[in-house]
């Protein structure tokens, strides 16, 4: 091999060295970075929390994986980051869409790659994929609770953002003629849980999902045997076969808005259901209106 050398990794380190072409510098101390993370997982030198939670692999591997999706292929704009606290607890709430969940790891990458702070979105998730075997494990070690009052509260208590999308599959599996328009947020849960923690919510809104995946039907009967929420029809999907699952390259927006500040509430707020509703509702609206307003400023679906 031209222009080849012997590198030695960590030096008197035991392991057989290995045969590495001439390369820049950075790509180099990104293979080393690499093999040092290889290593300490190989002898266990590595801790999770008591969600299962993986820091180093949820940034090393997980986010390395869509890190390029966000930044080529949807090239996400991410705004308001001022508005989600460096260091204490937020609830982030935002809108869902696209036939896969795309907009929650898009949301969780811009908060861990742009924010000041570099924090770390602890989602969550719905029984379907807490009982998956694979994507369950994923999402734990990538930070992700089920979506319970007890795991949300105290995430919460401990300071951690947590993101909650309230459409639910209603919002993911809804129909293209329906974009942009929210779905029912259910009945509050989230709001009872920044209410019990005096933490802020921070109403946000994703636009660019919609089009990734543009669902034109619901094969029901396909996702009843299936034991699925929906079965997506798109354009390109199952008529392309595995190449329809490719999502299009659609210019996204995410906009973290104003916080709801909760801590003037009295201790027992979470309790009061007109409360509860009407922030419920306070929460939604903000969203709906931002998602028209990112709507109008965007001058093209593919940018």
């Amino acid at each position: 091999m031209p222009n080849a050398k012997i590198i030695p990794i960590h030096g008197d380190d035991p392991i057989v060295p290995r045969l590495v072409a001439d390369l820049e510098p950075d790509v180099m101390a990104r293979l080393m970075e690499f093999w040092e993370f290889v290593q300490r997982r190989l002898a266990g030198d590595y801790s999770v929390d008591d969600f299962g939670f993986d820091p180093e692999f949820n940034d090393k591997v997980l986010m390395a994986l869509v890190r390029p999706l966000y930044k080529s292929w949807f090239r996400v704009e991410a705004s308001g980051l001022e508005n989600v606290p460096d260091q204490t607890g937020a609830l982030v709430v935002a809108n869902h869409s696209g036939v896969i969940a795309f907009d929650a790891v898009m949301t969780q990458l811009a908060l861990l790659d742009e924010h000041p702070a570099h924090r770390h979105l602890r989602m969550l998730g719905s029984d379907l994929v807490f009982q998956s075997p694979f994507l369950g494990e994923i999402a734990r070690k990538a930070g992700h609770t089920l979506a319970c009052h007890p795991d949300a509260e105290r995430l919460l208590g401990d300071g951690e953002i947590v993101g909650v999308w309230p459409e639910g599959y209603k919002g993911i599996g809804k129909p293209f003629a329906e974009r942009y328009k929210l779905q029912r947020f259910g009945r509050g849960g989230f709001v009872a849980a920044a209410l019990r923690t005096k933490t802020p919510i921070i109403p946000t809104a994703i636009v660019g999902a919609e089009e990734t995946y543009p669902m034109i039907a619901n094969a029901t009967v396909v996702a009843r045997l299936l034991g699925l929420p929906y079965f997506p029809i798109t354009p390109t999907f199952p008529l392309l076969g595995p190449l329809g699952l490719i999502p299009l390259p659609s210019k996204w927006f995410i906009h973290f808005g104003e916080p709801i500040h909760t801590d003037q509430f009295p201790e027992n707020a979470a309790d009061d259901p007109m409360l509860v509703f009407d922030l419920t509702d306070q929460v939604r609206e903000q969203i709906q209106q931002t998602l028209y307003r990112l709507l109008m400023q965007r001058t093209s679906v593919f940018g």
